[in-house]
């Protein structure tokens, strides 16, 4: 049975939801002995987009789409929105990336000629100008709702990278390869707040610009820095980039910062957001992660029983279609918290599941089938995060 979910301005009230997080668990922090009175990451500890060592802790984030949240601020907060509608070029290409589900060679040296030296419009009231664009970095990410998996183990290039299960902090200030590639002036370059110590007169930053190319689950949630007790709760990681970066045996290892859970710790995300606009967020400092939202274990269940069910339409098997359908339930009348963005496509895949259910010899009919495998297709595509990410160097003006 499909049932609607009222799309409604929300309230101020409204826009606080409730999403799963994965922290590094406490166990796994050893002391530093290099940096002492703080702590790192021990050796049992898995990488940011690993599926090991992460511990899910439930969180209260605020929807920054939702009427009455405040605006985000890149300065005081460590992340903001970007307008990028008015990038012709960037929006092309960005379309076909997410038509093509993969990202190119060709795709990736236009993303970076359409941003190179643009001007940028902060939410938050700033303006960046786009000074360097990292030569590594630009990835597109893909993930499942509820964490299923939809890439495979290994990453391929800038492709088949998987949504972050653990909340982190992508680069140390004064860890490697800043350390080596400036010379060890990084952190006085750059505007950063780190365990070690902060930089906030710099007008330099290091920021990742994330574009979502479809987010309806698993958004990209990001701390207020200033919630953040960095010294207690932010602890050096060593990751390694041997399988998705080409670099020196000196720089193979990234030093980033991974976090612990504190209930202090004030999380944003945005539910309503495509590649029209763009998270901007502070590369040194600002913890963030994917989140999973209220509705997605129902939006995996629904997926995972279609594509099997899309399997056995495809060589007629109107049992095996019945099979992979029987007992998946879609309704979220009865769910508090759903997003309207994932309610509309939880609605999306009802409607699949219930045609099918209910007449399962009528999509396997090759009259039928292949509109009915569209619609299933499509439904279940809609509920996959894709994004695109990379680093750039701004400067930063009021």
């Amino acid at each position: 049975m499909c049932v609607s979910v009222a799309s409604a301005a929300m309230s101020a009230s409204d826009a606080v939801r409730d999403v799963v997080m994965g922290f590094l668990p406490l166990s796994y922090a050893v002391p530093d002995a290099a940096h002492p009175g703080l702590m790192r990451a021990g050796e049992r500890t898995g990488a940011p987009y690993g599926g090991e060592s992460v511990e899910s802790r439930p969180c209260r984030a605020i929807d920054l789409a939702a009427s009455g949240a405040p605006s985000p601020d890149l300065l005081t907060m460590g992340f903001d929105v970007v307008d990028l509608a008015s990038f012709d070029e960037l929006q092309d290409v960005l379309g076909r990336v997410a038509a093509a589900g993969r990202v190119g060679d060709n795709d990736a040296a236009r993303i970076r000629a359409a941003l190179d030296g643009a001007t940028l419009s902060c939410v938050g009231g700033y303006t960046l100008k786009v000074l360097h664009l990292a030569g590594e970095g630009l990835f597109m990410r893909t993930g499942g709702p509820n964490r299923l998996p939809v890439v495979p183990p290994e990453s391929n290039g800038m492709n088949d990278h998987g949504a972050a299960t653990s909340v982190h902090v992508d680069q140390d200030v004064y860890g490697t390869p800043l350390s080596q590639v400036m010379g060890g002036r990084a952190p006085e370059l750059f505007r950063h707040d780190s365990p070690d110590g902060n930089n906030h007169d710099a007008s330099l930053m290091l920021v990742n610009l994330w574009i979502p190319l479809h987010q309806v689950t698993q958004p990209l949630v990001l701390a207020d820095g200033r919630s953040v007790d960095r010294r207690r709760h932010q602890l050096r990681y060593g990751l390694s980039t041997g399988s998705f970066l080409e670099r020196d045996d000196e720089m193979a290892i990234n030093d980033i910062w991974t976090m612990l859970h504190d209930p202090g710790q004030q999380w944003y995300f945005r539910s309503e957001m495509d590649h029209r606009s763009a998270y901007v967020f502070d590369t040194l400092s600002t913890p963030h992660g994917a989140g999973v939202l209220v509705g997605e274990e129902l939006a995996e269940r629904a997926s995972v029983g279609l594509e099997a069910a899309e399997a056995a339409a495809t060589v007629g098997d109107a049992a095996g279609v019945a099979h992979a359908l029987a007992g998946i339930d879609v309704r979220t009348a009865d769910v508090v918290g759903v997003t309207d963005s994932l309610g509309r496509a939880l609605d999306r895949l009802a409607v699949a599941v219930d045609e099918a259910r209910s007449d399962p010899e009528g999509v396997c009919d090759p009259s039928r089938r292949d509109e009915w495998l569209t619609r299933s297709q499509s439904a279940r595509r809609n509920v996959v995060r894709t994004s695109i990410e990379l680093r750039v160097v701004v400067s930063v003006d009021r």
